[in-house]
């Protein structure tokens, strides 16, 4: 597994340099040299600012439950690359994904502009899917939507937008509305859109672009919680007319699972047999690492989560804010981050803040990101930075033990520091 993995890393190392770089020449290109492989697969494309990872693993373990031969592809990892390539839940093997990398590497024309990194794999995952003959595939959009790698096929099955706030403006533009227009780019004529609840500068350039493709719209309310007497102990929630148990954690989840329910609708009534209890077994067995996810360190209850935008941090908060106080964060963000909004949302008088880098990224700087914590939140309990995770939370936890103050452990800040914690917690715990 270790030396597969490490082929695979080699395998895509070499376009790293080539960095995000938005566009549709290179990997149409490459598509079409590999034999255009998308155009035998059928898809839900998946877009927004945040939630499309979990409505993705919704859709996935929903259409598998019904019987359907199912890709899933999303990012970033968390781990290592396989988790991008999902079949029936089944993350791509090791080997098979280094063939078809090593395929992609010998069709790349010598003296042509090489594709990035993301559009390497993302033609590794149209590969895949369609010599695995999917029935579907749900495809998470990696940056915006109009322009990125994932974006083309001139038709989609369902076009889906979870959620819109200003998050990447420096490359998608410095408004809502700038941004909504490059996420709007997934919307194709004449086929349905799931939308979920949008800001309104946002709605309206939505509104426009699907009128404009006669793509009609639903756009989804939000679940309700109820009680279920017979499981009082599982969080159940109900849309429309269907009540589901909701294993994702956080009040997000009920908007995220409206909108993956509305989006099996929409392919319900394009003829796809997808029962109730498809949907209710799927919605049940559907997990999303390193999202409001509880592990423990050192036999200590961990909350774990990526919260690597201000949006994501106010869902954040939400749920810590049900827990017991006060919260004891360690927390490592990206040097592109919007982090005075981020900590806005998420300190609070009496919490403690444990600052970490975040490896092997352009991380924020700890002792910067200290200063602006306490410029925001002055009332802080204590505020500290560490050279590494396990480090601070060594310290946090003991710190918690030794003043017996209670409260609740949580680990956030970016998803590349949740995977960097979770590819070493073997070898440190």
């Amino acid at each position: 597994m270790v030396v597969q993995e490490n082929r695979i890393s080699a395998l895509l190392e070499p376009f790293q340099r080539f960095g995000v770089h938005l566009g549709l020449d290179r990997i149409e290109k490459l598509l079409a040299d590999l034999g255009n492989p998308q155009h035998q697969v059928p898809i839900i494309h998946v877009a927004g600012t945040n939630g499309k990872g979990s409505v993705c693993a919704y859709l996935s373990s929903i259409l598998t439950e019904a019987g359907y031969r199912v890709g899933r592809y999303t990012s970033p990892h968390l781990v290592d690359w396989t988790e991008r390539i999902h079949l029936n839940e089944q993350p791509i093997a090791d080997n098979a994904l280094a063939a078809i990398l090593e395929e992609i590497q010998s069709a790349i024309a010598p003296g042509t502009e090489s594709p990035t990194q993301f559009e390497v794999i993302t033609a590794a995952a149209w590969l895949y899917f369609a010599r695995s003959q999917v029935d579907l595939a749900v495809i998470e959009v990696g940056l915006g939507g109009r322009l990125d790698a994932t974006n083309v096929k001139d038709r989609s099955l369902v076009s889906v937008i979870t959620s819109l706030s200003k998050e990447h403006w420096q490359r998608l533009g410095p408004t809502v509305a700038d941004i909504a227009r490059e996420k709007a780019g997934v919307i194709k004529a004449n086929c349905p859109v799931i939308v979920g609840q949008l800001p309104g500068s946002a709605w309206k350039v939505v509104k426009q672009k699907a009128e404009v493709l006669n793509a009609p719209v639903t756009i989804v309310e939000t679940a309700t919680v109820v009680k279920m007497a017979e499981s009082p102990d599982t969080i159940w929630a109900k849309y429309q007319n269907l009540t589901y148990p909701l294993p994702l954690l956080g009040q997000v989840q009920l908007s995220n699972s409206a909108i993956a329910i509305a989006a099996i609708k929409a392919l319900q009534h394009q003829g796809w047999d997808i029962p109730e209890l498809a949907i209710q077994t799927g919605i049940n067995k559907t997990r999303w690492r390193g999202r409001l996810q509880w592990t423990t360190w050192n036999d200590h209850p961990l909350l774990i989560d990526g919260a690597h935008n201000p949006a994501a941090a106010i869902a954040l908060r939400q749920y810590v804010d049900t827990l017991p106080q006060p919260i004891t964060w360690v927390m490592g963000m990206l040097s592109t981050k919007d982090h005075e909004d981020i900590f806005e949302v998420l300190l609070k008088p009496r919490d403690t803040l444990h600052l970490v880098p975040v490896p092997d990224h352009s991380s924020a700087e700890p002792k910067e990101l200290a200063a602006l914590a306490l410029q925001v939140c002055p009332l802080l309990n204590h505020c500290q930075t560490h050279q590494d995770v396990f480090t601070a939370l060594d310290v946090a936890i003991a710190s918690q033990s030794a003043q017996d103050s209670g409260g609740t452990t949580v680990l956030c800040g970016s998803l590349y520091l949740i995977g960097h914690f979770f590819k070493e917690l073997t070898a440190y715990s």
